[in-house]
């Protein structure tokens, strides 16, 4: 990444473009039955990179909702599609790659197999993603079922020099909830490692992705639910970036 990137999200559900409320499925809000008329939407725009979650696969463990993402590729043309949720095997990765995928990115298997996590990103150089999903700092799994006591910095820094394009990190108790991401302990982890760092979880306003992208270090953000409920105008945040990243 040599440049700020704003990144929409779409979460996948049954095939259905949803949200959810600090990662609980409970709490799934329906946005869309259409994710390629999402996608469509969202790539008119002329975006860097979309970012997609396989909620299902997420939960159950391996990759789900092929045909929404295949929906999702055709609609997106050339804008990179990242991809994560279920991606627990080389062959899930080679899978999504081999259908379109530009980035795969990988969360539990992060933690529980950050062997497979290297060899993939040897594989693939500056192809794989790393999820890095922390409640109150320490690193959530299996659909963030699961907390963990690895506190973020720490698994991060099992990546440095692996090969890995990118690092997804989630506040998990800002997801959803349109009050800020966290700005402070993502550019804490951004500043401590070499991997370029994106913020996600909590963006509800078009002052919070100013100021993500305004925030030194920091190579993204990932806004979601504030552009479904139109507390963001994708338009407007795309201008507002360029504003101030100029």
């Amino acid at each position: 990444m040599s440049a700020f990137e704003l990144i929409p999200a779409i979460d996948l559900l049954g095939g259905r473009c949803v949200r959810l409320s600090q990662g609980r499925y409970d709490a799934a809000t329906v946005y869309d039955e259409d994710p390629g008329a999402v996608a469509a939407r969202f790539a008119a725009h002329g975006l860097r990179r979309l970012h997609v979650v396989d909620l299902d696969g997420a939960r159950e463990g391996r990759p789900c909702n092929r045909d929404a993402v295949r929906a999702i590729l055709a609609a997106a043309k050339d804008v990179p599609v990242e991809l994560g949720g279920g991606i627990r095997t080389l062959a899930a990765v080679e899978e999504w790659l081999s259908l379109g995928v530009e980035r795969p990115i990988l969360g539990t298997a992060a933690l529980r197999d950050p062997a497979l996590v290297k060899d993939a990103a040897q594989r693939f150089p500056g192809r794989i993603g790393v999820g890095i999903d922390a409640r109150d700092g320490r690193v959530a799994v299996e659909g963030w079922l699961e907390t963990s006591e690895t506190d973020a910095l720490s698994l991060a820094r099992q990546f440095e020099d692996a090969g890995i394009g990118t690092i997804v990190h989630t506040d998990i108790a800002r997801d959803g909830m349109g009050t800020g991401p966290n700005l402070d302990a993502t550019a804490e982890l951004a500043a401590a490692i070499s991997i370029p760092v994106v913020a996600s979880g909590g963006v509800g306003s078009l002052a919070h992705v100013r100021a993500a992208a305004q925030r030194s270090g920091i190579a993204g953000v990932i806004v979601g639910r504030a552009l479904y409920e139109g507390r963001v105008d994708l338009a407007e945040a795309l201008a507002a970036v360029e504003d101030a990243c100029s």
